[in-house]
């Protein structure tokens, strides 16, 4: 559930490591570890998951009392009182009037609902499901960068080879225009046939070019995936890929499926999105009950009217009082029946959503199963057919040499050679890549 997603500080200096050296031949390895510690998708995710950690703790927290303290301080003014306060001192007779006075308040507050249908406790159990969910959305998130990492390295390992096959094309038409100059020279060919074995350069050469800038778009995607910004050389490192890799055993379509089922973190958030209807349900049937709840407080009071001190009115004027409130819902407008109803609803989406995601997983499966199985057989066929437009071209290209082919059938034979050497690329680099998807959804790791 968490795989891809664990973030190490290791992780990241040496990806920074990587990206200090412009000499650096990026593994596919290498390119997944960082796009992991990089992305900003998964940085969100992360920041999403620590939100709904915090959701937990309140909810937790709100199972507890509650205690607060308050005081409330006020002055007061009677500007027309007339009669006051008279003492007597070495026989003097002096009357005061206190127009202005001070009042003061103190009060410790608590309260705990004890009861309320187990909302506050099924509250606190939803929370904890979404933060499961959180950190699915995590690891689905991971799941899909690293699959489009492997499809576009592979796509450039398939270019690579392409434009390899695609120069050495090349440099056989250049060899043959060459030798149609010299037969032209000698009057074997006319100036129309020397012009389509140009042509026929100009175009290999034309091929290079696209597979290059196919080579470089497909590089500008896997550095964006990987949120590199800066204009440094990216290149990857090109791992011999061979015939055994693209011709392994196939895994079997139900064990591939089973494993995923199990595994995958797209089918364990539905799972957990109905867990959170049928909680939802339960918090929304709970607005039918009584809630129960105990109170308790703490209190005195000053004033600067009063006669005693200070301290002897906190003593005098102390109280403490505790209570128990039971609130009965009687009628609430059909409110608690909507959200039930609605809560129920919910329910049934979130079991629509579990088959949808099921489907989808077994398309996706079996896809790569049928492309895995489909350009394997494929590489076979165009193995031989390798060979055999290899040994027909070269025989071609001798009795045209020897003026016994015209250009049309070389320049065709030459072509059928090149579109066998593509096929036979595309079909080993496809079978290689849904091989190794299978297998990530088997739960392995990615790699070629």
């Amino acid at each position: 559930m968490k795989k891809g997603i664990i973030i190490i500080a290791a992780l990241v200096f040496s990806a920074g490591t990587a990206m200090a050296d412009p000499s650096r031949k990026w593994t596919l390895k290498e390119c997944i570890d960082y796009a992991l510690a990089n992305n900003i998708t998964l940085k969100k995710n992360k920041l999403a998951k620590q939100s709904a950690a915090e959701d937990t703790k309140q909810a937790k927290a709100s199972l507890l009392p509650s205690l607060s303290f308050s005081t409330n301080q006020s002055v007061g003014y009677r500007p027309w009182i007339n009669e006051g306060t008279s003492t007597v001192s070495n026989g003097t007779v002096s009357t005061s009037v206190n127009k202005t006075y001070y009042n003061g308040s103190y009060g410790l507050n608590a309260s705990w609902t004890v009861w309320n249908g187990n909302q506050n406790r099924n509250n606190a159990k939803l929370a904890e499901l979404a933060e499961q969910q959180a950190e699915l959305d995590s690891a689905e998130t991971a799941n899909s960068i690293q699959e489009k990492i492997a499809q576009l390295y592979v796509q450039i390992l398939y270019l690579n080879e392409a434009v390899a096959v695609n120069k050495q094309s090349y440099e056989t038409s250049k060899k043959n225009e060459e030798r149609g100059a010299e037969m032209m020279k000698v009057g074997k060919m006319s100036k129309a046939d020397l012009a389509q074995l140009s042509t026929q350069t100009a175009q290999d050469q034309y091929n290079i070019v696209e597979a290059e800038s196919n080579i470089a778009s497909y590089k500008l995607q896997l550095k964006q995936l990987l949120e590199i910004t800066d204009d440094q050389d990216f290149d990857i490192d090109v791992p011999g890929a061979t015939d055994e890799q693209a011709l392994a055993e196939i895994p079997p379509l139900h064990s591939v499926y089973e494993t995923a089922l199990a595994t995958r973190p797209e089918i364990a958030n539905s799972e957990l999105a109905i867990k959170s209807s049928n909680l939802s349900i339960a918090i929304a049937k709970a607005g039918k009950l009584p809630t129960i709840s105990l109170t308790g407080g703490l209190g005195t009071s000053t004033t600067s009217m009063a006669s005693t001190t200070w301290g002897t009115q906190l003593k005098t004027n102390f109280d403490a009082s505790a209570g128990v409130t039971v609130s009965i819902p009687i009628f609430d407008n059909r409110k608690t029946k909507t959200s039930v109803n609605k809560a129920i609803i919910q329910r049934e989406q979130s079991l629509l959503d579990l088959q949808d995601k099921q489907k989808q997983l077994y398309s996706t499966v079996e896809s790569y199963w049928l492309d895995a199985n489909t350009n394997q057989q494929k590489f076979k066929a165009a193995q031989t057919a390798v060979a055999s437009e290899q040994s027909s071209y070269d025989l071609l290209s001798e009795q045209f040499r020897l003026g016994l082919k015209n250009i049309i059938e070389l320049m065709t034979g030459k072509t059928n050679l090149l579109n066998a050497q593509q096929n036979k690329l595309q079909s080993k680099y496809m079978a290689i890549l849904n091989q190794q998807l299978l297998k990530f959804y088997k739960g392995e790791t990615l790699g070629i």
